[in-house]
């Protein structure tokens, strides 16, 4: 499932590509169709990231939600668009651009009530203006579970996955058993903005960057997939050369190495 950073950058970039023009919208997979009549020919006014979730504002007062979820994927074209590939749930075309949405959890139009709702679900967005990092603090701080499993909350904090969640606790030392309210409010602030500083550099460059680039020797462009990285899906550990471990943590697989986290 794409991390919050991805997300973000689909709303940065269907805003910059679409906000203030008049698109068409059509459902070449058919799913869709009746909502598609109701954005068609109507002008799109901006794109809205929170966590995982995208909103999608029109002039009309509309808001289309959409949560890609395991499967959900955007493909990017430029006009004229080519014929749809696959199942194509929500095709959008501008004046330059055009933009298909397969296989989402959700493409629906919700009303206020329904905004409101999928909001009050969600934690603080380390990538938003308005988040409150002292409101995730008091989850984690009062909590009996593990960092490891309230990173995944996404009631706690919003838009962390997997990769993030191990390579932030990797960058500070702390491993992912320990429980929330044994963690010192200064390591919360470390924790914080760790996040926050991995989750813009992935929408600057589009991609999970965690590793240093001066460290590795190169710039983030030319960094591959394994060096990006500083402890996820690494048989040994960078920093010390014991070898990682790994076993199920909040229903996905944590990495860590136990002689750098205590």
């Amino acid at each position: 499932m794409p991390e919050g950073h991805t997300i973000h950058r689909v709303a940065r970039d269907h805003t910059k590509r679409f906000a203030g023009q008049e698109v068409e919208v059509s459902s070449p997979q058919g799913r869709f169709r009746a909502g598609a009549r109701q954005l068609d020919g109507s002008v799109l006014e901006e794109v809205e990231a929170y966590g995982k979730h995208l909103f999608y504002r029109w002039e009309n007062s509309h808001v289309l939600h959409v949560h890609l979820g395991l499967y959900g994927k955007f493909r990017s074209h430029r006009c004229p668009a080519p014929d749809p590939r696959g199942q194509v749930r929500l095709r959008v075309v501008g004046q330059q651009y055009a933009f298909d949405l397969n296989g989402p959890t959700a493409c629906e139009i919700v009303g206020p009530g329904k905004y409101k709702k999928i909001l009050a679900r969600l934690g603080q967005d380390p990538l938003r203006r308005d988040a409150d990092p002292d409101a995730a603090w008091q989850r984690i701080s009062k909590s009996r579970a593990a960092i490891g499993k309230l990173l995944l909350d996404q009631s706690v904090i919003a838009g962390i996955g997997n990769v993030f969640r191990a390579d932030a606790l990797f960058a500070i030392g702390m491993h992912p058993e320990r429980v929330g309210k044994k963690i010192s409010r200064c390591e919360f602030e470390m924790l914080w903005e760790t996040l926050v500083r991995f989750l813009k550099t992935g929408v600057k460059y589009n991609r999970i960057i965690t590793a240093d680039p001066d460290e590795i020797g190169k710039t983030p462009g030319r960094m591959n997939r394994a060096e990006r990285l500083l402890i996820y899906k690494k048989q040994r550990c960078g920093r010390c050369d014991q070898e990682v471990e790994s076993w199920e943590l909040g229903a996905r697989t944590i990495y860590a190495c136990l002689n750098c986290q205590t």
